[in-house]
């Protein structure tokens, strides 16, 4: 059915039932309340709203793979149901026997050729019970694109109020932000620039928030964009699904650090260093790290975070980008008949790629190594703490374990206890020297190997001319 033909059919619907509608509720229309009647209009004349703000992550993403989604045909009608189906299939369910057992409970809104502007959903699900044939509904006396901003209006004011708000994707707000902007003030919207304050206040009516909450949709859409941009799936927003908490906290830090004077970085840090810190948080967003083991890159207070402590920070960022550059991605396959699966496989290579042979991600050990150093700075102060963890480490090592005799643990442990004797001998050479007798006597001489008896002799020999130069000084 075409344009023209809906017009007509609904205006008949309009003509015979003015008098006598199916009822009357009152609207935000114009800038005020106005009383519209509700009219039963059959099914089969409306068409779905395919920037409906439920789907708009999905149909955004379906068109930047140049895929053209006609509602006005079977098939295009179809993908839109699939869509709207999916959004929130456990709260379909739920409505759907809902709609089955009592039929539509909420009026809905479209315009005068049929386009459903509030109650796309509910109309998808009527259409598939097949018990109900006829949609209530507001008719608007104008087109889409007779009033199209009045039209986005209503349809946002409908759409993101607080009751509705809860069963949307979490992604689209922050699309639906983007856009308004662009439409109302007539430019991207961009963090490094002046904001346009009057179309900031109107998404904010609008969408029931404050101004402040619309900002932050704004700032966080423009990380979410520059993520999706560094993995070349510019616009494919189905990427960003399970990720809005870690892109809150990210645009945060960024906000906060990017200018190099933030007291919660480490001291003189640079802008270099906060770019680093977002391509750092970008692999972990990807492979969906979440919670402390997120937020421990650089929430809070400095002393709490890694980028708070320079060492830390440079160690950690270095081991991070060495690892991470020897791993090699297949292209792209934008042509992928399901691209979201393609790119979700994609990024499952992506963590696959950072295991080792125990299964382990070198990006958990990372977090892991770095949080156990961050420990012992904020312990720094309590030594005996610290020397408990330190002797609890050593217990657990199992010296029997062939990897033990390799040349870089000895060496590591050479250090640790000339690490230990430094620490005795500032304190205490006399408790210095009790720890060199035991560990002497503890030789057993008949079973050092016959390569290393010239060298103990060596050592021996140089052990008494020490002692004697200490008496005789003494």
């Amino acid at each position: 059915m075409n344009k023209a033909t809906r017009i007509q059919k609904i205006q008949d619907i309009i003509r015979r039932d003015e008098e006598k509608p199916f009822g009357k509720i009152e609207i935000p229309w114009n800038d005020k309340l106005e009383p519209k009647n509700v009219y039963l209009i059959p099914l089969e004349y409306l068409v779905y709203n395919k920037y409906n703000g439920r789907i708009l992550s999905r149909t955004q993403s379906l068109e930047r793979q140049n895929y053209t989604i006609d509602v006005e045909t079977e098939e295009g009608k179809n993908k839109i149901e699939e869509l709207l189906w999916l959004s929130n299939d456990t709260r379909n369910k739920t409505t759907e026997t809902s709609i089955n057992d009592y039929g539509q409970q909420k009026v809905g809104i479209i315009t005068k050729d049929g386009i459903i502007i509030d109650g796309n959903r509910r109309a998808m699900l009527l259409n598939r019970g097949k018990k109900y044939t006829y949609f209530k509904a507001v008719v608007l006396d104008v087109t889409l694109e007779e009033n199209p901003l009045e039209i986005e209006k209503l349809e946002t004011t409908y759409q993101m109020g607080e009751d509705e708000k809860v069963g949307y994707n979490a992604t689209e707000k922050y699309i639906k932000s983007k856009l308004l902007y662009k439409k109302l003030s007539g430019e991207d919207y961009s963090s490094k620039e002046q904001h346009d304050k009057a179309a900031i206040n109107k998404i904010a009516t609008w969408m029931g928030e404050d101004e402040g909450e619309i900002i932050k949709y704004l700032n966080t859409m423009e990380v979410m964009d520059e993520y999706l941009e560094y993995l070349e799936y510019d616009g494919i927003y189905t990427q960003l699904d399970r990720r809005e908490d870690q892109f809150l906290n990210l645009t945060k830090w960024l906000n906060n650090f990017y200018g190099e004077e933030s007291s919660k970085a480490f001291d003189g840090y640079k802008n270099d260093d906060v770019d680093d810190l977002k391509i750092i948080a970008f692999h972990y967003i990807r492979t969906q790290y979440e919670g402390k083991e997120f937020r421990i890159l650089a929430e809070g207070q400095k002393a709490n975070h890694f980028f708070g402590d320079k060492k830390i920070w440079q160690s950690f960022s270095k081991d991070h980008f060495d690892k991470v550059k020897d791993i090699q991605e297949p292209p792209i396959d934008y042509n992928s008949k399901d691209l979201k699966k393609h790119l979700d496989d994609r990024d499952t290579k992506f963590f696959e790629s950072t295991l080792n042979d125990k299964e382990e991600s070198f990006l958990n050990e990372n977090i892991d190594r770095y949080r156990e150093q961050l420990g012992y700075n904020k312990a720094a102060g309590e030594p005996e703490k610290l020397v408990s963890r330190a002797f609890e480490a050593i217990n657990t090592i199992k010296a029997n374990q062939t990897t033990f005799a390799n040349p870089e643990v000895q060496n590591q442990l050479l250090n640790l206890s000339n690490k230990t004797f430094s620490l005795l001998e500032r304190k205490s050479p006399s408790r210095l020297l009790a720890q060199v007798i035991t560990m002497l006597e503890s030789i057993e001489i008949d079973k050092i190997p016959e390569d290393e008896m010239e060298e103990v002799r060596t050592k021996t020999k140089r052990i008494q001319q020490i002692g004697y130069q200490i008496n005789k000084e003494l």
